[in-house]
């Protein structure tokens, strides 16, 4: 089910402001710690899975990934892996947005912490409005290896000119599950 455009700057921005997170340097940092997002605890909505809840995780792009530069940034092997960030960060927001999400299942392992636009498609690679605990069991017959499957379809099309930057960024972030065949690519 396709849904509104989920990368709209000032609601992100909403969302980091009320869950405790500044901007800077184009990417969000907790205040204090990631703990900030235990104010959001059982605030985000599991009715949209196999999708994040928008109002949390909307989607947040890298601002230092354009389309004029993705042969110099995304389309590099190694890209994705040169920005991700620790496992402790994405580890320690994994947990709270276990609570955030309501997830009865609380083990770590069960999820993974997900940038919903990919590192690969220019997603932020910090930003906790790019990041959530995708289960990585079958919900509604997906799996978040089907999410990797089709970021990786995407990917190879971007980086070969077949679809553009920005409307690859929107397909996956509307709605995921629908991404490649809105992109003709499947």
């Amino acid at each position: 089910m396709p849904r509104a455009n989920r990368l709209a700057s000032t609601a992100t921005a909403l969302a980091l402001a009320s869950a405790g997170l500044v901007l800077g340097g184009g990417a969000a940092h907790a205040a204090t710690a990631p703990h900030a997002l235990q104010t959001a605890a059982a605030s985000c909505s599991q009715a949209y899975l196999p999708l994040p809840d928008s109002s949390c995780t909307p989607g947040v792009t890298n601002p230092d990934v354009t389309p004029d530069n993705i042969q110099s940034t995304i389309c590099v092997s190694g890209y994705s892996g040169s920005i991700r960030p620790p496992v402790s960060y994405t580890n320690a927001l994994k947990v709270q947005q276990i609570a955030a999400y309501g997830y009865s299942d609380t083990n770590t392992a069960d999820y993974e912490e997900d940038h919903f636009i990919p590192l690969s498609l220019g997603g932020s690679p910090t930003d906790p409005g790019n990041l959530w605990p995708q289960p990585r069991y079958s919900v509604n017959g997906y799996t978040s290896a089907d999410k990797d499957t089709v970021e990786f379809t995407l990917y190879r099309a971007v980086c070969n000119g077949t679809v553009d930057l920005t409307s690859a960024q929107n397909a996956i972030a509307t709605d995921w599950t629908t991404a490649a065949s809105v992109l003709g690519l499947g």
